[in-house]
């Protein structure tokens, strides 16, 4: 007599003589251990109802990453455990690597029921079809916003925010109109919590500063309802940044301070140097060289404890480049621009590629450090530099924002300087 469900996965794991239970305690232990060797962009967790799903009669296809991971652990290709790829679809032109994960994007979108992610459609009618929300839709929703926050790391928030908004008002109509256990109700709503607060930043890097505080204020009214401490502290941690750029630094170290007391009971190193660092940054503005430099100890000595598995997602930008750029930011602010100098070098030097966009307000705030220390000539290279990054797809508005204080500084050389006339025209056609 034929075995119910899906039989080649359940004789895989019944040879190993597990239970449903234990194996996905093994993914998740395996799981860990690739995240932490880079295998995977993010933890993985599996829940037992997904895994008993699929071993069921019409078990769905797996993301990529949790066909990997069964994969390895069952030593044995997907396909041989009893998994069938969806319907092939049209051949394409082959596309480089980084376009293929934007396209395997869509198509997880369009495979999840989610179109209207896609276009600018309205979302489906009520009472059309019911829209089921389980953890499969939950794992994909949590990684678009995911990727969202790499997206913006690399290239910055000016081309970034109208998706996030159309991406934010789909989760708000799954939780209004889906159909969903409890469990799932908690995940949507932490998932719109980190997505809105998210948004708040993107509108803040993309210049659209009163459109960022809408959101960084509902953002923290969801944190207050649902005393989701982690959402407060990662909200006005953006806030207090935003802060200082908006000329407010009181508001800014209040704002940090606050921060830190609800990261209190359960902050991490790496945690407690990033308020550290926002609460230095708002002193700096301010003026107190000695209040900046305590909280900028502070800041460093926390990050150099390294790094926790209980680190939050927003914190992994955080890294010894990004460090070193925000403490040459506050010598700046400061006015101490000899000091600010080699610590934005070294972070310009350093920074990698997936977080082009921190390392061009590196360079734009090196090229205003070195051309206030009164060289001319290397200020304009490194402004070309900074540049090649907008050349190359970075849209923030924060470089170009400091690009353009670095224009005015250089326009009373460029009568008698061709360089000057050059690197200022060159600016102000990729600022406009």
């Amino acid at each position: 007599m034929a075995e119910n469900g899906n039989s080649a996965l359940k004789r895989a794991r019944e040879e190993l003589n597990l239970s449903q239970e234990a194996v996905v305690e093994r993914l998740a232990e395996l799981g860990r251990q690739m995240y932490e060797m880079r295998q995977f962009r993010r933890p993985m967790s599996i829940g037992i109802r997904q895994y008993a799903r699929w071993e069921s009669d019409s078990p769905p296809w797996p993301y990529a990453d949790n066909r990997r991971l069964l994969e390895e652990f069952f030593g044995k290709p997907i396909t041989e455990l009893g998994f069938k790829p969806p319907r092939q679809r049209t051949s394409r032109p082959e596309l480089e690597p980084s376009e293929n994960v934007i396209l395997d994007r869509r198509e997880l979108i369009v495979e999840a029921g989610l179109p209207w992610l896609l276009s600018s459609g309205s979302p489906l009618e009520k009472g059309e079809r019911e829209l089921k929300v389980g953890e499969d839709e939950v794992g994909l929703l949590l990684s678009i916003a995911r990727d969202l926050d790499e997206i913006d790391q690399q290239f910055g928030g000016d081309r970034l925010w109208r998706s996030a908004t159309i991406h934010l008002k789909w989760v708000h109509y799954l939780i209004e109109q889906g159909t969903y256990p409890p469990s799932i109700a908690s995940d949507l709503h932490a998932i719109a919590g980190q997505l809105t607060t998210s948004l708040g930043w993107y509108c803040y890097d993309a210049n659209q500063q009163s459109q960022a505080r809408v959101y960084f204020s509902e953002a923290l009214n969801t944190a207050m309802l649902n005393n989701d401490d982690m959402l407060a502290t990662r909200t006005l941690a953006n806030m207090s940044r935003q802060s200082v750029d908006l000329g407010k630094p009181r508001e800014a170290i209040r704002f940090a301070q606050i921060a830190q007391a609800h990261a209190r009971k359960w902050a991490t190193p790496r945690v407690t140097a990033l308020l550290a660092i926002r609460e230095a940054q708002g002193h700096a503005r301010n003026g107190d060289d000695i209040s900046c430099r305590n909280a900028a100890r502070t800041a460093r000595q926390a990050f150099e404890r390294g790094p926790d598995e209980r680190d939050p997602h927003w914190v992994a930008f955080l890294i010894e480049p990004e460090l070193t750029t925000l403490e040459g930011m506050c010598m700046l602010d400061l006015g101490q621009h000899g000091s600010a100098v080699p610590l934005l070098e070294e972070a310009a030097r350093q920074q990698p590629a997936k977080y082009s966009r921190n390392r061009g307000i590196a360079l734009s705030r090196l090229a205003h450090a070195v051309l206030a220390h009164g060289d001319l000539d290397r200020a304009i290279d490194i402004t070309q530099n900074c540049l090649s990054l907008i050349a190359s797809g970075v849209s923030s508005a924060r470089v170009k924002n400091h690009l353009a204080i670095v224009r005015g500084g250089l326009e009373p050389y460029k009568n008698n300087n061709s360089r000057v006339r050059d690197i200022t025209e060159q600016v102000g056609l990729a600022i406009a």
